[in-house]
């Protein structure tokens, strides 16, 4: 009988398999099969991770630096309103003799102050209403919601609805310049609103009043007074006073009458004109009757007494009472070639 051995497993497998099933697993004595033991894979590499918590060194600083910014700008805040309240406070007693407009304006130019004691009571009735109604009225320096108005007309570039009031005319003329851009306004406001909480309304009319532009190269109500009208600011008419309301719009335009007075002849500009004319005409005593007549409107900034009633101060040795011509006016009415008398008051015209 012939005698066979069992085929290897290598025989056994289908041809072409040997290579692909590798090499052969170990076996249990039974012959079974043992399985490989699974390969261990290479545990993940951990994800890199930035800081806990906290802002990048880069951030720190930028935040770092906002806050030094922000620091200084409100450090230079309260300087400049420091700085500013305490210029307000020196104007309770101080009067420069010139201001930001009149240095603009350069020199010569006709000045002199005169106490709020010895100017006419229709002067500030009129001031007051043409001016500004509610200065002894009002919190602060300007109602919010004109200002808002004024802005927006600005910015619209339409005309302005209703105009400056006497706080922010007075930081003006004393401070800033004439071009009415964003900035000036800005400045202006701050300004104003320092100033109507310091001083009193009578030392904002007797500044403002003192410091108002009334010609080329004329400024406060003693000049004008002496040059327009030959006489102090004490003894003007209300008429006259209602007329110099409507120069304050255009000043660098108004010229004086050969004979006195403010010239409305032939030749004049038609908004001289039509500001003077209807001042002292139509609206100021259209506006100082609708505040009840001129010792009403004066008495809305807490005068009640009269120029008169100071007349014992005026003369000579008293410097603010303006009782004679400026030296200041008398030049200027030399340069323009007004003739004077021998006692330096201009002479009638000839014939």
């Amino acid at each position: 009988m012939e005698h066979r051995t069992a085929p290897s497993l290598a025989e056994a497998q289908p041809p072409g398999t040997q290579e692909a099933t590798g090499p052969d697993p170990p076996r249990e004595p039974g012959g079974r099969a043992l399985s490989w033991p699974a390969p261990e894979s290479a545990p993940a590499p951990a994800p890199e991770r930035g800081p806990v918590s906290g802002p990048t060194e880069p951030a720190r600083k930028r935040k770092h630096r906002v806050r030094r910014l922000l620091a200084r700008i409100l450090k230079l805040a309260l300087a400049m309103a420091v700085i500013t309240e305490l210029a307000a406070v020196s104007f309770i007693w101080f009067t420069p003799p010139r201001t930001a407009f009149m240095l603009q304006n350069g020199d010569p130019i006709a000045y002199q102050y005169v106490s709020l004691n010895h100017i006419s009571r229709y002067v500030i009735a009129s001031a007051v209403a043409h001016e500004d109604q509610q200065l002894g009225t009002r919190v602060g320096a300007f109602s919010f919601d004109d200002f808002r108005d004024r802005a927006v007309a600005y910015l619209q570039g339409k005309d302005d609805p209703s105009g400056s009031t006497v706080p922010q005319q007075l930081v003006k003329n004393i401070f800033l310049w004439p071009e009415p851009n964003a900035l000036r306004k800005g400045v202006e406001a701050g300004l104003a609103t320092e100033f109507s909480f310091t001083l009193t309304p009578q030392r904002m009319m007797e500044l403002y009043l003192n410091y108002a532009q009334f010609g080329p190269k004329l400024y406060g109500i003693c000049a004008a007074s002496w040059y327009y009208f030959n006489e102090p600011p004490w003894s003007m008419s209300e008429h006259q006073a209602a007329e110099l309301m409507g120069v304050l719009p255009l000043p660098t335009l108004v010229t004086r009458a050969p004979e006195g007075g403010i010239y409305l002849g032939p030749g004049v500009h038609p908004k001289v004109w039509d500001y003077v004319n209807g001042a002292a005409n139509v609206w100021v005593p259209r506006q100082i009757d609708g505040l009840g007549g001129w010792k009403a409107a004066a008495a809305t900034i807490g005068i009640s007494d009269t120029a008169s009633d100071h007349a014992a101060e005026r003369g000579s040795a008293n410097p603010d009472g303006c009782a004679s011509y400026p030296e200041s006016v008398l030049d200027l009415l030399r340069r323009e070639g007004i003739a004077l008398d021998r006692n330096g008051s201009p002479a009638p015209p000839a014939g």
